[in-house]
């Protein structure tokens, strides 16, 4: 069963520091340990991504200190500040029995959609992504979440897969999946850059 509650935090670390920062955010872990905690390298950059069930927003606040003393071991290897936002579980066109994705890659997909239109968005989201990825075998789960506190609100679907990138990434760039996300653009998602976009990630633990 998905988390109902997802805390996602992303930092950027500096380029020659990677490895250090993995491992003293593996030992921070260690020593606060929690169901279905996760962290992934970015295949594309220096940026590494937290994924955290949490028992409802109550427990949010809970996090203060072992945030903060992450902040305290993680702050020389950073190149950039802590992102976080907390997130709640909607749908899922593929489920899991985790609460998150058990594979060795896992894709972010944000998308902010115009809240007149939201109703209409999932309904159509179900007949066009959502349909896709069922008959994707590559995909292996597929999560949908919505922000309640983010500095970049909207829709995060967490996916989740096992093949080669490659060949996950082709079952979004096809001639079919080009007309969806024209649709998406013309009628659903917000203008700018942040508007709609993707990220893929390795988990560490995969990298090891």
């Amino acid at each position: 069963m998905p988390a109902e509650t997802l805390v996602v935090t992303e930092v950027p670390v500096l380029e020659d520091s990677v490895d250090t920062a993995i491992e003293t955010w593996r030992k921070h872990n260690a020593a606060h340990p929690a169901p279905g905690r996760s962290l992934y390298r970015a295949m594309d950059g220096d940026t590494l991504l937290e994924l955290l069930p949490v028992a409802g927003l109550d427990a949010v606040a809970g996090l203060r200190d072992q945030w903060q003393k992450l902040w305290t071991e993680l702050t020389p290897v950073l190149a950039g500040d802590f992102r976080r936002q907390v997130l709640e579980f909607v749908e899922a066109p593929k489920n899991t029995d985790d609460l998150i994705p058990d594979t060795a890659y896992i894709q972010m997909r944000h998308v902010e959609v115009k809240p007149p239109v939201f109703e209409a968005y999932r309904e159509w989201r179900d007949q066009t992504i959502f349909d896709v990825v069922r008959g994707a075998d590559e995909v292996e789960a597929f999560l949908a979440y919505h922000s309640v506190l983010s500095t970049e609100p909207g829709v995060m679907f967490v996916s989740g897969f096992n093949a080669e990138p490659d060949a996950y990434t082709a079952v979004f760039t096809d001639e079919r999946y080009q007309e969806i996300v024209r649709q998406a653009g013309d009628r659903y998602i917000t203008g700018g850059e942040r508007g709609l976009y993707t990220k893929i990630y390795v988990r560490v633990d995969a990298e090891a």
